[in-house]
């Protein structure tokens, strides 16, 4: 069986620069969506029929292993698989559309099954709409035999729209699919609709079915920006809907957005307005709290993240806690028993098991040992308008608040350094460093100013 994904259309609906197909669920282009579902399939070939004109589409699909078909007028979906048909190998085809990106690969299994069950020439998935949808109607005679699909705005019984729904996925017989050959022009539209088919296929003897196997929200198209929101709300009522039945709590599963390659483990707690995103894991009993961002990282186990912190491309040890208002920068690695408190941002860094940065810290470009104690304030200046510089701070090392590290430098093993301290050189280990200017008091100055003004 070969795969024809129809993804030719201009989307002049989506009133975007970008064609619609590119547009984003979550991180994922629409189309990826498709080809993938596509490809779970493991059928024998996957063709894509795509405008020439819109060259980004085209550069796309460059890095999948499919080929691609130019449709080179719009002139509609039976024109669409018209393109295909001469590149095509198989005796069956199965039809596509490269804007339903919630289709699942379980469902398009049942429908080939169910074909293949049933000997059939051409069979549709079809569904019962339970609201409004543009999609054309399946309309059957006395003895529930299809006689055609009439699209939406041809109907007139108003009583007819609660009629069995055709998605526009198809499959269909080699000798079936040659029939596009003969559909008509539609008047109002000027365009060839690949639903004409089955009246044709009818009046000549081939045996069709329609199987209402699919969900509703799954064969939902992608042509508007309102039609992009709906779909991105049903893929994350999907996916919270699944990790709930694996164990994970959500205290407002209507308030959180979980990209479908996250993955979640058992007892771990995600307060609303959290969104994980990309290729993030997190571990088992673990809390998420309100307004957190985690982008591509892996939490381990018994982790919280508190409130407003952003995590991105890093890795975050067992037991740590991260937060409130932290930002934990692209390739940080944060150690076990960790403590990253609040407005602390680190960057590039790797810091070890136990160590503790309480509050209000820069930590960029370091390489900080076990139980190291970096007090508020702290900054490593790693940048000296040219080049970044490395910090390293060893095991057991006291960092006394509103400290200035002046990259490259290096604290050794158990070293202290006073409160208020800008440091230029390495700190030998066990002891202390201080670099203040003297105190220096005058007697009576405050008075005198004050009796001056």
């Amino acid at each position: 069986m070969d795969v024809v994904v129809l993804a030719a259309g201009l989307g002049t609906r989506m009133k975007s620069s970008m064609p619609k197909v590119l547009h984003k669920i979550f991180e994922k282009p629409i189309i990826e969506y498709v080809i993938d579902c596509a490809k779970s399939l493991n059928l024998s070939n996957i063709f894509v029929v795509i405008n020439p004109s819109i060259k980004k589409v085209t550069e796309h699909l460059e890095n999948y292993e499919i080929q691609t078909v130019f449709q080179d007028e719009p002139k509609g979906t039976a024109h669409a698989l018209l393109s295909a048909l001469p590149y095509l190998k198989s005796d069956k085809i199965l039809v596509l559309n490269g804007d339903t990106p919630l289709l699942r690969k379980e469902t398009l299994i049942s429908f080939i099954e169910t074909f293949n069950k049933d000997k059939v020439d051409m069979a549709i998935l079809s569904f019962y709409p339970k609201r409004e949808h543009s999609y054309g109607r399946i309309i059957r005679d006395e003895d529930k035999k299809i006689k055609r699909i009439v699209e939406i705005t041809d109907i007139e019984d108003e009583l007819n729209l609660s009629l069995e729904a055709n998605s526009g996925i198809y499959i269909l017989k080699r000798e079936v699919a040659e029939l596009v050959k003969e559909i008509r022009e539609n008047p109002k539209k000027g365009e060839f609709y690949l639903t004409d088919i089955v009246e044709i296929a009818n009046n000549k003897g081939f045996k069709l079915e329609a199987y209402p196997l699919a969900e509703e929200d799954e064969l939902i198209g992608i042509n508007t920006r309102a039609e992009l929101s709906l779909a991105k709300k049903y893929l994350r009522d999907r996916v919270v809907k699944e990790w709930m039945e694996k164990g994970v709590t959500f205290y407002d599963p209507s308030l959180v957005w979980i990209s479908p390659s996250v993955t979640i483990g058992q007892d771990t707690i995600i307060y609303p307005n959290v969104f994980l995103e990309g290729n993030t894991k997190i571990g088992q009993n673990c809390i998420i709290f309100q307004g957190v961002r985690i982008k591509d990282s892996i939490i381990e186990d018994n982790v919280q993240i508190k409130d407003s912190t952003v995590i991105e491309s890093s890795y975050i040890k067992s037991g740590s806690k991260i937060g409130p208002f932290a930002h934990i920068r692209p390739q940080t690695i944060i150690g076990k028993e960790c403590r990253i408190g609040n407005f602390v941002e680190v960057k590039k860094s790797t810091i070890g098991d136990g160590t503790k940065a309480a509050h209000l810290s820069y930590i960029g470009d370091s390489e900080i040992g076990n139980n190291v104690n970096i007090g508020a304030g702290t900054i490593t200046c790693n940048y000296d308008g040219q080049k970044k510089h490395k910090t390293i701070i060893e095991d057991n090392v006291f960092i006394g608040s509103d400290t200035q590290l002046v990259a490259p430098v290096r604290v050794c093993k158990g070293a202290y350094i006073g409160a208020g301290s800008t440091i230029t050189k390495e700190v030998p280990e066990d002891s202390l460093a201080i670099s203040r200017t003297p105190q220096k008091n005058i007697s009576g100055w405050a008075k005198k100013r004050r009796e001056k003004n």
